[in-house]
């Protein structure tokens, strides 16, 4: 006896597909997935379903394209004191501006802008 045939909706075969239904409907319409439609209802067969997820399978090294390039690899010895851009790792406060306080590019200042004559504060700004 032949093997009854599960039937699943679009928006059971969406979810098992982790997809939107438009996404699902283009699969279909590309001739992707194949689907059935009675009447006004669109219905899938699970096994076609599982047989797409199957043929959707990553194989390994297939995506190598999507991540940089593996750097040689560097001799024991040779850069270990040295950041990514070249310089010593163990340069104390140097690069990191005057008051070496640890954010590069700002030097312990402020940005510059108007202060208010007379403040204490370095803080208060002049309101334009």
């Amino acid at each position: 006896m032949a093997e009854r045939v599960q039937w699943i909706s679009t928006k059971e075969a969406s979810l098992r597909l982790g997809v939107t239904l438009r996404s699902l409907y283009r699969f279909i319409d590309e001739g992707e997935l194949a689907a059935y439609k009675f009447g006004r209802v669109i219905r899938l067969k699970e096994e076609d379903v599982d047989r797409y997820i199957d043929s959707c399978r990553i194989t390994p090294g297939d995506l190598e394209h999507l991540y940089p390039p593996r750097r040689p690899d560097v001799p024991e010895g040779d850069d270990e004191d040295e950041d990514l851009d070249g310089t010593s790792a163990d340069n104390g406060a140097a690069g990191n501006g005057a008051a070496g306080n640890g954010r590069p590019g700002h030097g312990g200042r402020r940005p510059a802008g108007p202060v208010a004559e007379g403040s204490d504060d370095e803080h208060d700004e002049v309101e334009a």
